[in-house]
């Protein structure tokens, strides 16, 4: 078993869900009825006795999950689905049935499900490709949203989803759950404690080892909408290990590891360096990798990465890696290393601190922090920030973008974050960067308005 699949249970295993693989992008509209919702900021405030509806976008993956891990909350209840694939949807609605006694309504049009005025949130578990559409739109709609992680495609789509979840007041929780668990919980808080020393390295890596397979083109199967699973991205035709799941894989509708992993790992080292949720982001960006070890494959993602990150205020450097493997060490990972050797090292399941010498060093153990989802929950009642907010984590994303923009530019990328863009016009042609959408669609702009 691969250190994502591994890490990917036990994510199941805390949301008490049991739904496997990942979700699809939901159904857009075609061509010839390309229509957005009415952007309105008004909405059915809930209240605190009240009910929260959920709609879901992207069935039998991580919208299951966490659309499972929302509904063990009294508060909760389910009232739409929506997918391209109806393969997809009927376990989904089946369990829908069987927790809340009714049936839920199906769509293949997020667009018309946003138009309901009784659904109050929205959950997003689709591919990276149709992130920023989906999550644009039901901010206009007046929705709170839950949206999984990495939130963009692009540097463009980040910022545009932070600004108008802004503009329009909307609670966004991102799926960074790593946030809300008491191993990085209790690192970071001795990082932000000083009793690490002054942080002068940070390191963050994941594994990658997936292959895709080699396959021919193929029909595209009954019950699947292949057209609108593509949405915004460039047309492909039709294999199977380009869809569910390995989409991720594929540079065409997401960004590899590095996006995918760096989301996680990354924020950590990130948020260890932070004041607040208003993240560090690196000056100067240097990166270097390809597809070198895995060669007989369809994949089009990196396979391997090295990527250096150069910060001012405070002045660290942080280094991300793809790997082949990690001798001694888990497969995925962050660590903050002190100006005196020492180094804090975290991952899924635990953290230790260790000596210049290698020997581990006594650390200090908090309260556990409270549930991913009920911290959602809390705040579309509250309206105040979730501990994973859609500003904070777009910051992250965008520095896993940077990565990417460097590698596919073969150039150093540098970042302005009073202007949250890039300096000059090193990286700006990059897909990471930004990339025109497939007819008809658009993606319209926000500006970023901060915290």
């Amino acid at each position: 078993m691969n250190d994502t699949e591994m890490t990917r249970r036990r994510f199941l295993e805390r949301t008490g869900a049991a739904a496997l693989g990942v979700g699809l992008a939901a159904k857009g509209l075609t061509a010839s009825g390309l229509s957005q919702p009415t952007p309105t900021s008004s909405r059915r405030q809930v209240g605190a006795n009240e009910k929260i509806v959920l709609g879901v976008i992207g069935c039998a993956g991580m919208g299951s999950a966490n659309m499972k891990a929302l509904w063990n909350y009294p508060e909760i209840e389910v009232a739409a689905l929506c997918d391209v694939d109806s393969n997809r949807i009927g376990s989904d609605f089946k369990a829908v049935e069987d927790k809340f006694k009714k049936k839920p309504d199906v769509y293949g049009d997020y667009r018309r499900m946003l138009e309901r005025k009784d659904i109050d949130a929205i959950i997003i578990g689709s591919p990276d490709h149709w992130h920023a559409l989906q999550l644009i739109h039901s901010v206009e709609a007046g929705k709170d949203v839950y949206c999984e992680k990495p939130i963009s495609y692009s540097i463009v789509e980040a910022v545009s989803m932070a600004g108008a979840a802004r503009r329009f007041k909307r609670v966004v929780q991102v799926g960074t759950w790593q946030r809300s668990t008491k191993e990085f919980s209790d690192a970071i808080n001795y990082v932000k404690s000083g009793k690490l020393g002054k942080i002068v390295l940070c390191r963050a890596w994941i594994t990658d080892s997936f292959r895709a397979g080699r396959q021919k083109v193929q029909p595209v199967p009954a019950g699947l909408d292949y057209d609108m699973w593509i949405g915004p991205a460039q047309m492909v035709p039709y294999k199977p290990n380009h869809v569910h799941w390995n989409w991720r894989w594929f540079n065409n509708t997401g960004g590899g590891m590095t996006t995918d992993w760096g989301v996680h790992m990354m924020d950590i080292a990130l948020l260890g360096m932070s004041q607040g949720q208003d993240l560090v982001m690196p000056v100067e960006v240097s990166a270097h990798g390809g597809q070198w070890a895995i060669l007989d494959d369809d994949r089009t993602a990196y396979d391997t990465t090295e990527a250096l990150l150069r910060f001012k205020n405070p002045d660290f450097v942080m280094h991300w890696s793809v790997r082949r493997d990690t001798p001694g060490l888990p497969g995925h990972g962050t660590e903050f290393v002190s100006a005196d050797g020492k180094t804090l090292r975290v991952w899924r399941g635990g953290w230790v601190i260790l000596g210049p010498d290698g020997k581990e060093i006594p650390k200090e153990e908090g309260p556990a922090p409270g549930n991913h989802w009920r911290n959602f929950v809390d705040c579309v009642k509250s309206r105040q920030m979730p501990v994973a907010d859609l500003a904070s984590v777009a910051q992250t994303t965008i520095v896993c973008h940077l990565v990417n923009a460097s590698q596919f530019s073969g150039q150093t990328v540098r970042w302005d974050k009073q202007r949250m863009d890039l300096v000059g016009r090193e990286g700006r042609s990059t897909i990471a960067y930004d990339r025109p959408y497939r007819r008809p669609y658009s993606l319209k702009k926000y500006a970023w308005l901060g915290f």
